[in-house]
Order: structure tokens, then sequence, then C-alpha cells
């Protein structure tokens, strides 16, 4: 079962062993944010020296490409919708990924660029 109701740290840690008894002899890196259930398991990293955990920084979302899915799905599916029950939920959301799939094209990940504002009484020194 992929889907759980709770994100506690034994959730976390049941997936872990799923992904890991999956790739047998493999060294995995494994990225995470900084949500509490991933941090401090110190002790079952200790148990699984094959898997390196790597954080993406805090504040920085954009860098967590599944946060970029999520806004995707918000915007282009969730926003303004309403459900009944979960069941309709979790319908929904698999018929917006398999049409999503369906016609999806390699992503162009751009960044605007961003303009910084002087402080308040300090001037811009040009070079």
């Amino acid at each position: 079962m992929l889907y759980s109701t709770r994100r506690r740290r034994v959730e976390f840690l049941d997936f872990m062993d799923r992904v890991t008894a999956s790739f047998p002899n493999h060294q995995l890196h494994v990225i995470l944010d900084n949500l509490s259930t991933h941090t401090r398991n110190e002790e079952w990293l200790a148990a699984h020296p094959n898997v390196k955990i790597h954080f993406t920084p805090t504040s920085a979302s954009w860098l967590n490409q599944i946060e970029v899915w999520f806004s995707i799905l918000q915007g282009q599916s969730l926003s303004g919708a309403s459900f009944k029950s979960l069941k309709q939920l979790k319908q929904h959301i698999d018929a917006y990924v398999k049409a999503y799939n369906d016609r999806a094209e390699p992503f162009v990940w751009t960044k605007k660029k961003v303009r910084q504002r002087p402080f308040k009484d300090q001037r811009i020194t040009r070079l």
C-alpha cells in the first residue's frame, strides 16, 4: 500500500524499509525535506549503512520537485474542487495523474530573474 493516513516517523521508516528491501546490495541516496519525521533517525541509519540521507535547504521549497508537482496538481486540478469523501478525492487525483502522464513532456525547470531592492536609505553601487 502506497498511501498512509498518517505521517509519523513509524510510517516513514516502514516506507524506507520497503525501499531498502526493493534494492538490496545497492547504495541509496535519498533526498528529503526537513519534515520532522525525516530527521533524528540515526538508529535506523546505523542499521542501514547503504543509505545516505541528503536534506534540501530549509526555505527552499522550489528545490523540492514534489513541491513543484503539488503546485501543478493544486493549480490545474484541485483549486476550487470539492469532494464528498477521501475515496472521491483519490479517484480524482488518480485520474488527473493518468491524464497528466499521458501528455507529459520533459519538465523545463526555470527560475525568474530576481531583482534585489536596496534597503531603505541605501544606494546601490554599480560597477
